[in-house]
């Protein structure tokens, strides 16, 4: 299929040279979407149906069988070798079942080792005389060790998981699921989906990933071009709202972030932007030619609250206001007898004296010079967040010692999403057609809004885990979040079944859930790993040596280990490492055969998963936090990153629930 692309002689069928160039681009990014990826097969299941899909199910019909795999394959004549996994025929490898076996006689799976095919494994869905099985094959594929980059899900998508993959466009849906139970796996594979589905589409709005940092991008990064997919764009928060010339180099107290991130700051703001607006303080005087046309005041502040009213766009309004004041003036010149045109209205619009009246009346705004003022000035402050933000609310936004320019001021993240808020009140920020944001419980309000922007005419994917909540203004309900979002009626999804983490690691990380996220389900794992945990005591002079021992024990085997410790014992332990010959990684770089131990900052470890754990002092991972909450939330996140084992290492006590 590569080769006959490659093959392709466009010199007879484009007219100009654009079309040429454009041509060999879509010709260029086919051929990349048909790269091989190495130890990736092309099929990995078979469907055996009793009768030819569509067909009537008339008594001795012949049955049909597909290939199912990552995508399409034809052969020489065009005739399909391989039906794509997303295809509506290849839906029954996932949902169906021997209580509903959707005319399936045969379900094949296929297992493989290093792109070598080894195994196949049987399911006569259809045969009464055979009983249910687990699927070995299925179990091995889950327990595969994780090398490299996160990879795709495709050959072990559960039922309930497929249902959210293939759920439409048109609705935002949103996933709580607790760890291991391949949330984000669902949300990549339900954009690969919609692409899919909906191409053309999407091709025109686009596509956008969001992730919680760069790690964890660079981490899930492989997933959709392995399907296929190389159109849609990945990013963090950050990335959406940075803006050129403004660089972020400061950072705020918790209790001021959280303020900062508050939803009441879209009114602040909203108010601090409309209060630019004046009230013409003197009628206007058009001249054109030899004559002169007027429009008092009152007319001119009728249509400046006319515009006011209609709550648009700061920005629009101002476009249109020369406009409104022009049609005031052909009026006049109606009235009088004259006959001007469209042209004439333009010229007016353009005439310096209405220039200098909307000028006067609707000045621009710049949205960060407008935040500058608002974190500097304590009276402009307090004017805009009357009845809206506390008075202590309002000193913790207050800079120090105010920045004189927008170049020279040290911004903060939040302070970006600030920003971005009031260049959309001025400008409407661009929709995209599909946006999935992922670690979703850690935005703030404000930040909801930000993503909310970027999918306003389109739809969401939202993912997270309430229990995972690790910052101060995490989110407290997927309702609350939503509506922010702006995505009121998603429809909320639970996945309870965990494929990742040992049913012994869930279920003692599950012990912290009562305190961090009262009212939660635990996770209910379907894989049981007799000595998967380890929580063993040292003393304040042995725990580093002991946790290097761990980390030795785990490379012994199989896969990847990640050594996960708080923040601040990370250059300590970095030191020990170096200092013991093991080499290791930083979060986001990729594992290989011959360097497989990571050392993660309890801060990077969300999403990220490892085979075995080496988790280094849990109470110090609790105390990194501003809050006891917030700590312990980080330990959930940390203890459950495990794939095949877990061993925990203190000097000092545990938190009392895990004790």
């Amino acid at each position: 299929m590569r080769e006959d692309v490659e093959a392709l002689d466009i010199r007879d069928v484009t007219a100009n040279w654009v079309n040429a160039v454009v041509l060999q681009a879509q010709i260029d990014d086919r051929i990349k979407a048909l790269a091989d990826l190495s130890h990736t097969p092309l099929f990995f299941g078979r469907l055996d149906y009793l009768h030819a899909p569509g067909a009537e199910l008339a008594e001795g019909a012949g049955g049909e069988q597909f290939y199912i795999g990552r995508r399409h394959v034809h052969d020489a004549d065009g005739d399909p070798m391989v039906i794509d996994w997303r295809a509506p025929v290849s839906q029954p490898f996932y949902r169906a079942s021997k209580a509903d076996p959707q005319d399936v006689a045969l379900r094949r799976r296929f297992g493989y080792t290093g792109g070598d095919l080894t195994a196949y494994e049987d399911e006569h869905l259809s045969d009464p005389g055979e009983a249910a099985a687990v699927s070995k094959l299925l179990q091995q594929e889950i327990e595969r060790p994780r090398v490299g980059p996160m990879r795709d899900i495709v050959a072990t998508i559960q039922p309930e998981q497929d249902e959210i993959v293939r759920s439409g466009l048109s609705g935002s849906v949103c996933v709580q699921g607790g760890p291991g139970t391949g949330k984000t796996a669902v949300g990549l594979h339900r954009v690969a989906y919609l692409l899919y589905a909906h191409r053309e589409r999407l091709a025109r709005t686009g596509t956008l990933v969001i992730g919680p940092n760069r790690s964890f991008l660079h981490y899930i990064e492989q997933v959709l071009p392995a399907l296929g997919e190389l159109e849609v764009q990945q990013a963090t928060v950050d990335d959406l709202v940075a803006r050129p010339g403004l660089e972020v180099r400061g950072a705020d107290a918790a209790a001021t972030a959280v303020v900062k991130g508050d939803a009441r700051m879209a009114e602040v703001l909203r108010r601090a932007v409309r209060s630019h607006v004046s009230a013409p303080a003197e009628p206007l005087m058009v001249v054109r030619g030899s004559r002169r046309w007027r429009v008092p005041a009152y007319e001119l502040e009728e249509i400046v609250t006319e515009l006011q009213n209609r709550d648009i766009r700061y920005g629009a309004a101002r476009d249109a206001l020369p406009q409104r004041i022009a049609h005031a003036v052909l009026v006049r010149m109606e009235q009088a007898g004259e006959a001007p045109d469209d042209r004439v209205q333009d010229a007016v619009a353009r005439n310096a004296a209405v220039k200098a009246a909307v000028k006067a009346v609707w000045p621009l705004v710049e949205p960060a010079k407008l935040v500058l003022r608002l974190l500097s000035d304590a009276e402009f402050l307090a004017e805009h967040a009357e009845g809206v933000l506390t008075e202590d609310e309002q000193k913790l936004l207050l800079w120090a010692k105010p920045f004189r320019s927008v170049k020279s001021a040290k911004w903060s993240p939040a302070d970006l999403v600030l920003i971005d808020e009031a260049a959309d009140l001025v400008e409407r920020t661009h929709s995209l057609g599909h946006v999935v944001v992922d670690e979703a419980q850690d935005l703030s309000p404000m930040q909801y809004r930000a993503v909310g922007r970027r999918c306003t005419t389109g739809s969401a994917t939202v993912l997270g885990d309430l229990a995972q909540g690790t910052t101060p203004w995490a989110t407290r309900s997927w309702a609350e979040a939503l509506a922010h979002l702006g995505k009121p009626e998603a429809v909320l999804e639970e996945l309870t079944a965990g494929f990742r983490v040992p049913r012994e690691v869930i279920a003692y990380a599950s012990r912290l859930l009562p305190e961090i996220s009262p009212g939660l389900a635990a996770v209910s794992s379907v894989r049981e790993t007799p000595g998967s945990l380890t929580v063993a005591p040292s003393s304040a002079e042995a725990l580093t040596d002991d946790v290097l021992a761990a980390c030795r024990a785990f490379l012994a085997h199989e896969g990847s280990v990640g050594l996960i410790a708080a923040d601040a014992r990370i250059p300590v332990l970095a030191q020990a490492l170096s200092e013991a010959g093991l080499p290791y990684l930083s979060p986001g770089e990729e594992t290989t055969a011959e360097s497989r131990l990571t050392l993660v900052p309890a801060s990077l470890a969300k999403g990220l998963e490892y085979d075995y754990v080496v988790l280094d002092e849990p109470a110090a991972i609790v105390d990194g936090e501003p809050d006891e909450r917030t700590g312990l939330r980080r330990l959930y996140v940390c203890l459950t990153r495990a794939v095949s084992g877990l061993t925990t290492l203190h000097a000092t006590p545990l938190p009392t629930a895990l004790a």
